[in-house]
């Protein structure tokens, strides 16, 4: 009787199917956890809609990156101050309760009259 025992048990351990069926569902497990994880991941939202990312602000490093629909566009900083061509547009104060006011400049074709 002890030998029909031993039979049986040696038998069922002998079965690689079992282990391998064991490690299959450990793995679907694992990776139904890393996918629920990517989806939870704050920067997903940043692949379906446009944005603006600016990293080292206000240092010489200074780079912009805008996404828009599909196109991505990246604008790096030359550390200087101010470039690029453009007109005064106008004047900016600041009043003494820390509110601002702009003053556009006038050009003189918006001075003339429709009647001229």
């Amino acid at each position: 009787m002890n030998r029909r025992r031993l039979q049986i048990l040696s038998n069922d351990d002998s079965d690689p199917m079992l282990s391998s069926i064991n490690l299959v569902d450990v793995f679907l497990v694992a990776l139904a956890i890393l996918m629920i994880a990517l989806m939870n991941h704050p920067l997903a939202d940043l692949a379906s809609g446009d944005f603006t990312l600016i990293r080292d602000e206000g240092k010489p490093t200074m780079e912009i990156i805008v996404k828009q629909g599909k196109q991505l566009s990246r604008f790096q900083s030359t550390g200087l101050s101010s470039e690029g061509n453009g007109t005064e547009a106008g004047t900016a104060y600041r009043m003494k309760d820390g509110s601002m006011v702009y003053v556009p400049k006038s050009n003189p074709s918006d001075d003339k009259h429709p009647s001229e």
